[in-house]
């Protein structure tokens, strides 16, 4: 059970709550972002060596480090990743962007990118997406744009913990636009709206369901629309591999018929990293998430176990419900010659809600280990292969950048 991803300021929002939805079952591990991706050592990139920018040789950031890597010129990315998942078969996401500095004047902003992705995998699922993200104003304003559109399979396994549940086999096909604009109002804390609008159409592929009860969207064409709000405060010296500081990201999603939306829910997401430099070459990454989904959300709206690496070994859509947390712990080690070792565990639940709170019997462990090769060492950006164990299921990722 396998998948791939590109990490980025967490995948184009998600590939857009994937199509409004159903990608988000699927592709929940695929990640596109300027910043965590491949850079050739040959990269126009030039970086400024003031005493804001560099980072301690054996790892530890400076006490003033800026949150991002600068650059002087741009550069083209090229990622043809490899995807095999239970849930959307094998295949290739092909990645290609562009990374600049908006204003060459400018060398407080991180570089901005705009940039192209596609889905192409042997079950069937075709997708493709554009997205930009702009950074200007010496990082006074961050604003980012995306459109995906795709046809896709994949599995539905039910509300709640589907180990034991049967999957309804469901093609989804759709289109959804993001937006987000975000201004800095001190301590490098950046807040703003956003707005996701998006339709699809969902049907049961053919094959033998059972007795699975069918979700209502199935045969309906759906909108959905929600404007919201983004949180976030950033003091990591890097993004393409964290040495210290920490992120701190709050989004708020609503979605209303008022709108033009067919359901109306609220979607509410909190995740927390945080890094030390324990030693040299040595690195421990905490994350903690927790989503709350409130009104009268489709399936896809819940909170989803196994997506955005919260956690990995978990096939994303085997369980979701209304709430979800997740935190997890690991270590990562730096070792010559290009290459690093990590080991990661942690533990998270989807809870129904209502008068049903935490459940130990239902708690979702995870662990596991992986490899790390440094595709650009000046920039320490990291091919990731992970394998890692779940309560009832194993999988191994291959992907560029840390899973936080």
């Amino acid at each position: 059970m396998t998948g791939s991803s590109l990490n980025p300021q967490r995948y184009w929002k998600v590939l857009l709550l994937l199509l409004a939805g159903g990608l988000y079952l699927s592709v929940g591990e695929v990640k596109v972002t300027a910043q965590e991706a491949v850079v050739s050592e040959s990269s126009t990139f030039r970086s400024h060596t003031t005493e804001d920018h560099i980072q301690d040789p054996n790892g530890s950031a400076q006490q003033n480090a800026s949150p991002e890597i600068k650059q002087d010129g741009g550069s083209f990315v090229i990622a043809p990743l490899p995807i095999s998942s239970p849930a959307l078969g094998s295949g290739i996401v092909p990645v290609l962007a562009y990374i600049f500095p908006l204003n060459r004047s400018d060398k407080t902003s991180p570089p901005s990118l705009v940039g192209a992705a596609g889905l192409v995998t042997d079950n069937g699922t075709r997708g493709f997406g554009l997205a930009g993200e702009l950074y200007f104003k010496e990082n006074t304003y961050r604003t980012t744009a995306a459109y995906i559109r795709g046809d896709l399979n994949y599995s539905l396994y039910g509300l709640g913990s589907g180990a034991s549940q049967p999957k309804l086999p469901l093609n989804q096909t759709g289109q959804a636009l993001f937006a987000e604009f975000l201004r800095r109002v001190g301590w490098k804390v950046f807040l703003g709206p956003r707005f996701l609008w998006g339709n699809s159409l969902i049907t049961l592929r053919p094959a033998n369901s059972g007795t699975f009860p069918l979700p209502p969207e199935v045969g309906l064409h759906t909108s959905l629309t929600a404007v919201g709000i983004r949180l976030q405060r950033d003091t990591r010296p890097s993004r393409f591999y964290p040495t210290g500081g920490t992120l701190l990201d709050f989004t708020s999603d609503f979605f209303s018929q008022g709108l033009g939306s067919k359901y109306s829910f609220q979607s509410y997401k909190f995740t927390f990293n945080k890094y030390w430099s324990v030693a040299k070459q040595q690195v421990l990454a905490y994350n903690g998430f927790a989503c709350f989904t409130g009104g009268q959300p489709p399936f896809y709206g819940n909170c989803i176990y196994g997506t955005n690496s919260e956690l990995r070994g978990y096939i994303a859509g085997r369980y979701l419900d209304r709430y979800m947390v997740a935190t997890q712990l690991e270590y990562r080690l730096a070792l010559p010659k290009r290459f690093g070792l990590v080991g990661f565990g942690g533990l998270g639940e989807v809870i129904p809600g209502g008068n049903q709170s935490f459940r130990t019997n239902n708690f979702l462990p995870g662990g596991g280990g992986g490899v790390r090769f440094a595709l650009s060492k000046k920039y320490h950006v990291n091919l990731r292969v992970d394998f890692a164990r779940g309560k009832d299921s194993n999988t191994w990722s291959v992907g560029v950048g840390e899973a936080f």
